[in-house]
């Protein structure tokens, strides 16, 4: 980002909380508090323009990049700023962020403009520690567009910020955690993910090569028994509103929710279910009330999909089309980790991915691949 819009977009962070400074209790420079200090409404509101500002710039970085742009903690002081520690931290995802910048535009995928809002949702106080929840709306404009490629692509990340106060009631940002699987496109850190136990005596699906372009594996869209149209317009539609005819495990300790929204988008274009018992993996079914292993758990479909024949494996990602699945195994454990569903391909063969956590609108496979290079991908075509 040029140094002057950097400079603008932190300026106008500063001046909302200068703003909302007034609200805030006043300390004298060199008083011990003993209370513990207030979290009112304008100290909640400068909580949220900071974390506005921090992910903006994130997203800004895919966009123009930070060689050139001032520190994000610039001008930040006062009641509310980033810690010395975290500002570090955020020069890093910076960098890292704006060589995926460099990675993307050599797969040919550029961005144009970045949209970001954060909302806080909730505030936890506990003597001089908060915990600010927030949601992170973003919106990524491809800067070329070709045919009937999609201009945008777009997510919702959920994130928890913790700000500590120190002796004068001053409040620094000093963490900041995903709460997410961390699926998102400005997602610096590895998602955290805990394997499950395999059994090696279930179905083993192959890797899929990421490389560009791949051999032609034409899919009949039309005249077939499923409706992939229908998969694909089930997935951009509850992509970021729930369907609440389903349960959602984005929840603590749920396990995410992308292969149960995978299998209501496959459900959606005329998959069957396989009624049975709900840790038999040969099983497949899904409502309201109960849900089979196989319909939520990310190894357990997998088996379930090779097992009945439902899908076949696919050699190159690139490969893929509207409703077949993509997998992706983040450390190569053997344990795959997440699901994603094909919502649009491009005329230039290019598949787009929707998925649950991170609730995400058609995000390419190519950036997908620039952001988790060292993960395993498992392509099925349904």
């Amino acid at each position: 980002m040029p140094a002057r819009r950097r400079v603008t977009i932190v300026a106008a962070a500063v001046a909302s909380i200068a703003a909302s400074a007034a609200l805030l209790p006043t300390w004298s420079a060199g008083a011990t508090v003993v209370d513990d200090p207030t979290v009112d409404a304008g100290t909640r509101a400068t909580f949220q323009r900071l974390a506005d500002a921090v992910f903006t710039d994130r997203t800004q970085a895919l966009v123009d990049g930070v060689r050139s742009a001032k520190p994000l903690t610039d001008g930040f002081s006062g009641d509310v700023r980033l810690s010395s520690r975290t500002a570090r931290g955020e020069d890093t995802a910076l960098t890292t962020l704006d060589r995926r910048k460099d990675l993307l535009a050599r797969l040919g995928e550029r961005y144009r403009k970045a949209d970001t809002a954060v909302t806080l949702d909730a505030t936890r106080v506990k003597g001089r520690t908060a915990e600010a929840a927030v949601t992170e709306t973003t919106t990524l404009t491809y800067a070329k567009v070709r045919g009937d490629e999609p201009r945008t692509t777009g997510f919702q990340a959920h994130h928890e910020l913790t700000f500590t106060a120190d002796r004068h009631g001053d409040w620094q940002l000093t963490g900041i955690r995903d709460t997410d699987q961390g699926m998102a496109v400005n997602t610096v850190a590895g998602p955290s993910v805990k394997a499950p136990t395999v059994d090696d005596t279930m179905p083993s699906a192959p890797r899929a090569a990421t490389t560009y372009p791949a051999p032609a594996k034409p899919k009949t869209l039309t005249g077939a028994a499923l409706d992939y149209k229908a998969m694909a317009a089930y997935a951009e539609k509850y992509w970021s509103n729930y369907n609440k005819d389903y349960p959602d495990f984005n929840g603590q300790g749920a396990g995410g929710d992308c292969t149960n929204f995978v299998s209501q988008s496959l459900k959606a274009g005329g998959w069957k279910h396989v009624p049975g018992y709900v840790y038999d993996y040969t099983k497949w079914f899904g409502n309201a009330d109960i849900q089979s292993h196989s319909f939520i758990g990310v190894n357990e479909w997998s088996w379930f999909a090779q097992n009945s024949k439902r899908t076949t494996p696919l050699a190159n990602v690139y490969q893929l089309d509207v409703g077949d699945v993509l997998q992706m195994d983040f450390d190569k454990d053997g344990s795959k980790d997440h699901t994603m569903v094909v919502s649009y391909r491009s005329p230039q063969g290019v598949p787009y991915l929707t998925y649950h956590s991170t609730n995400t609108y058609r995000r390419s496979v190519a950036s997908i691949i620039a952001s988790y290079s060292n993960a395993a991908f498992y392509a099925y075509r349904t």
